[in-house]
């Protein structure tokens, strides 16, 4: 049985106890993942939080994602960071599956490949660019953790690429699932994406990042079809986490 360590919360006296000796590891240590699916992956501690190679990073989240695929998928992983769920979703749809895992950063596309070559996921592609309504580039800010697309002068320069053009000129094949965390820029994937969402409504797992944003990719995704669940139980207004099944798709989807 997994343990929710990241459920934990900082602030208590256990949790400030718990948390204490993980600030002694080296930050490009390498360990096996602890517990759940990735148990006895490889990890680098400095790529992003303790609760991925603890095996608790975003527990409900992670669990729900392990259940919405199955082997032979094909996985969109919108906003991969260092990688946790390309991962995990390499895992599971193995062999005859794919994994296409997008992400802009130049220090966490180092970490993501990095993780890839040391646990031999050979079914993921890497397209190192932000996932927009179109195809181009953008100013980029913010650091690894909390890079966003920016209206202003950014740190970085980033390629865009829309999700409907890759498709229509077969660069990736079109996906079973999508999980989407792109720090604000959701609703300009969705508006990229919108011929192929109208076609195949693909589930999509989607971390929403502000109330106008929250709103319109709430809106973009009801017009299309798609019914919305939060993924902790709050109302749909009150939850930053969806999850959005096409309306006659199963049930047990949700």
């Amino acid at each position: 049985m997994s343990i929710n360590f990241s459920g934990i919360a900082n602030k208590t006296i256990f949790g400030k106890m718990l948390r204490l000796p993980l600030k002694l590891i080296p930050p490009e240590t390498v360990m096996p993942i602890l517990q759940g699916k990735l148990r006895g992956k490889k990890w680098i501690i400095g790529s992003g939080q303790h609760g991925a190679w603890l095996g608790s990073y975003e527990y409900e989240k992670q669990l729900l994602f392990q259940k919405m695929i199955q082997a032979g998928n094909v996985v969109y992983d919108l906003g991969s960071h260092s990688g946790f769920y390309s991962i995990l979703a390499s895992e599971i749809v193995g062999k005859h599956g794919k994994v296409v895992a997008f992400e802009p950063h130049p220090r966490n596309l180092h970490y993501l490949r990095e993780h890839l070559r040391l646990n031999q996921a050979q079914n993921v592609t890497v397209i190192d660019a932000a996932v927009s309504d179109i195809s181009g580039s953008v100013q980029f800010d913010g650091s690894g953790f909390t890079g966003h697309i920016s209206s202003h002068q950014g740190d970085l320069q980033v390629k865009t690429v829309s999700l409907d053009e890759l498709i229509e000129t077969n660069q990736i094949p079109p996906p079973d699932f999508i999980k989407i965390d792109i720090e604000g820029a959701e609703a300009l994937a969705l508006q990229g994406a919108r011929s192929m969402l109208s076609k195949l409504h693909p589930p999509i797992l989607l971390a929403t990042h502000g109330s106008e944003v929250h709103a319109s990719c709430c809106q973009f995704l009801e017009s299309l079809g798609y019914i919305l669940k939060s993924v902790y139980g709050e109302s749909i207004e009150k939850s930053d986490e969806i999850l959005a099944c096409f309306i006659n798709q199963s049930d047990s989807d949700f």
